[in-house]
């Protein structure tokens, strides 16, 4: 095997991915969503370990996590009446038949 060892020991990646999955609030951030920036402090402050934030990704897909977005909805959006509109309205108002 060639390459620098990790910084990290299994036990830290464990005890990483607890924290994540705790979440930003939990470690001190003001909001619920987790970047690159934000793991790469976590990591400092927790075990005193340095990377570069562009290799926080690398080492989250390594620990099998897959960066997403928040999705963005509106705090008036009602998922109920949003079902009944595709049931119902959607299929008359569509140009081609459900078929």
């Amino acid at each position: 095997m060639s390459g620098q060892p990790p910084k990290l020991m299994a036990i830290q990646k464990e005890e990483l991915e607890a924290a994540l999955l705790a979440g930003p609030e939990a470690a001190g951030f003001a909001t619920d969503l987790w970047t690159c920036p934000r793991v790469r402090d976590v990591i400092r402050k927790r075990f005193g370990v340095h990377y570069h934030v562009d290799h926080i990704g690398r080492l989250l897909r390594a620990l099998g996590w897959s960066p997403q977005r928040p999705q963005r909805r509106a705090v008036e959006r009602d998922e109920e009446k949003i079902r009944g509109w595709v049931k119902k309205t959607w299929p008359r108002i569509k140009k081609k038949p459900c078929g």
